[in-house]
């Protein structure tokens, strides 16, 4: 069986990329309010997801006039593909606990902790127009190509986001732009069946390469497994080169 991930550091990695956040409250009083879009978000390491939201929305008013200044609620989070894809969504990820307001004291700090690990100007705007909620979570849902796993917050807090995580985008991006070739040749790893089809880059993680396949009848993902783990840009540009069939790298491996 191919090695993957395990469910909770594909949770983490997708946390740590952040991507686009939507805040699902309770159905209690909020039918205006509706699904919520936070001007910037982020998830810390024990779980807690700071949100920051327009103060105007109605969602904001709501948790502070709650019982205990707490609102149950649902944040999801969607992994999407670093390039343009038919179906560009790779995985979600939903916590679901209480969101909860904050003192003024508490919204400084919490924005001066997401600006140490997600630097963005919109945290300036906190008690100027915006607000700074947390979400504190019961339970941890995960869903991607690999299936649905419900997950322990000890599982998602002891796990390590994937090394490549941090510059997966640009890698697959500037693959796609610039090594066309490249791309085409990962194609002989392909079932027949799948050959002819629009090929292109759609994940890397330690453990291998995914590619989508946009075929006229539906897309297929393939992962494209590296021999061995690797943890350096070293590693993996040899398992790279493997893939690809470089004749050099084969030579170089003989010789050794």
């Amino acid at each position: 069986m191919t090695e993957t991930p395990t469910p909770a550091e594909r949770a983490r990695t997708i946390a740590t990329r952040g991507g686009k956040a939507t805040l699902m409250p309770s159905a209690e009083g909020l039918a205006d309010a509706g699904k919520v879009v936070p001007l910037t978000h982020h998830v810390h390491a024990d779980g807690v997801a700071s949100v920051l939201i327009a103060q105007s929305n109605p969602f904001v008013q709501a948790v502070w006039s709650a019982p205990r200044g707490e609102l149950a609620a649902m944040l999801e989070l969607a992994d999407t593909a670093p390039v343009p894809l038919r179906e560009p969504v790779r995985g979600l990820l939903w916590f679901t606990g209480w969101v909860r307001a904050l003192s003024d004291d508490e919204a400084r700090r919490a924005a001066v902790m997401v600006a140490e690990e997600r630097p963005d100007p919109r945290l300036l705007d906190v008690g100027h127009g915006a607000t700074m909620l947390q979400l504190i979570p019961a339970s941890m849902v995960l869903a991607d190509a690999e299936g649905t796993h419900s997950l322990r917050l000890e599982d998602f807090t002891s796990a390590a986001p994937d090394p490549f995580c941090a510059y997966e985008a640009d890698w697959l991006r500037h693959l796609e732009l610039a090594h066309t070739d490249v791309v085409s040749l990962l194609g002989r790893h392909l079932p027949d069946e799948l050959r002819g089809g629009h090929i292109r880059p759609l994940g890397l993680d330690r453990f291998g390469l995914r590619l989508r396949v946009e075929a006229s009848d539906a897309d297929h993902d393939v992962r494209l497994a590296f021999e061995h783990p690797v943890t350096t840009t070293t590693e993996l540009a040899n398992e790279l080169r493997r893939l690809v069939g470089c004749p050099f790298l084969a030579e170089t491996r003989k010789h050794h």
